[in-house]
């Protein structure tokens, strides 16, 4: 009852125009945060830690695969590190090289889309739709789909060999730019859409205002919407380059060699097939925190006072 009572104290208090309790803020704020916070706690801090102690364990004398007892092994980073740092490193420039084609790429369909269709409802939509369309199928059939265009029998291969821009016994299958095509080709809509947001947020007023003040459409952009949409630069960047660089399903199915491996390969591997728990989970490790460093230095550097 005094519940009750308190309740409609409450609501009366915020009808009338009249402050909610501080405390009863605090505990309404706790509320809604503890279901996400209780989420990222088991799915997230917990296997990350299990993932660190795994990390660390040591194979005993005479212990059949895959069998492994808890230590604080930290040679094992040491071991894998030396072992894999070419795939690392790899993975590492795919990721920046299919990042910087996205935003090469994506930027001029999101500007289109956002900026020069707007008002026009239908095409924007359709457009989007088109962007959005391959998320409905497989990632890994769009990949294998991906495999065939490159293929040597494939028109774009053909292509290039009668217009002779390929040498007649050259492939583009197993190799870097088959990996990188399709890791663009993946991620371009998580490049297209933050931008796309940003855009559509744009005033259109701050572009009109900019053609009375400057000479032509270039300036305007470089003056006034480029910078504007620097937040959606940067979480399309963020979105594209981390998945990016863990990815091995592009790398496995596009590549498959020793001059294509990226690190998720390794992990994989090493994972499933050699059961070497501790080196994956190592592997991972590093992957993680390199991730974390890199994304914390381009944000401090190139982020905005929304996203810092």
């Amino acid at each position: 009852m005094a519940s009750t009572d308190s309740d409609a104290t409450t609501a009366i208090a915020v009808k009338s125009g009249g402050d909610v309790p501080r405390g009863r803020r605090s505990r309404a704020g706790y509320g809604l945060v503890t279901p996400g916070l209780l989420f990222l706690l088991i799915f997230f801090v917990v296997p990350v830690f299990t993932l660190l102690a795994t990390s660390l364990y040591v194979k005993p004398p005479g212990a059949d695969i895959g069998q492994y007892a808890p230590a604080l092994e930290f040679g094992n980073y040491a071991i894998v590190l030396g072992d894999y740092w070419p795939e690392l490193l790899r993975s590492f420039g795919f990721a920046l090289i299919a990042t910087v084609l996205c935003l090469v790429i994506g930027y001029p369909m999101a500007y289109l889309i956002a900026v020069r269709l707007r008002g026009h409802g239908f095409l924007q939509g359709l457009l989007l739709v088109l962007l959005i369309a391959p998320f409905f199928t497989s990632f890994v059939l769009r990949t294998q789909a991906w495999r065939q265009v490159l293929a040597d029998e494939g028109f774009v291969v053909q292509t290039l060999k009668t217009l002779h821009l390929m040498p007649a016994d050259a492939t583009l299958t197993a190799t870097s730019f088959a990996v990188v095509a399709g890791l663009t080709y993946n991620f371009l809509p998580f490049m297209v859409l933050p931008i796309f947001a940003n855009l559509q947020a744009l005033d259109g007023r701050l572009l009109e205002a900019g053609r009375d003040l400057y000479a032509n459409d270039m300036t305007v952009f470089r003056k006034v919407t480029f910078p504007l949409s620097v937040p959606g630069v940067l979480a399309g960047t963020l979105l594209t380059f981390i998945p990016a660089a863990g990815d091995y399903v592009s790398a496995a199915i596009l590549g498959n060699n020793r001059n294509t491996t990226m690190i998720g390969q390794v992990i994989e591997s090493r994972f499933m097939r050699v059961l070497d728990y501790p080196g994956a989970a190592a592997l991972s490790f590093i992957l993680m925190l390199s991730i974390l460093i890199l994304v914390s230095i381009y944000v401090r550097r190139f982020g905005t006072r929304d996203l810092v």
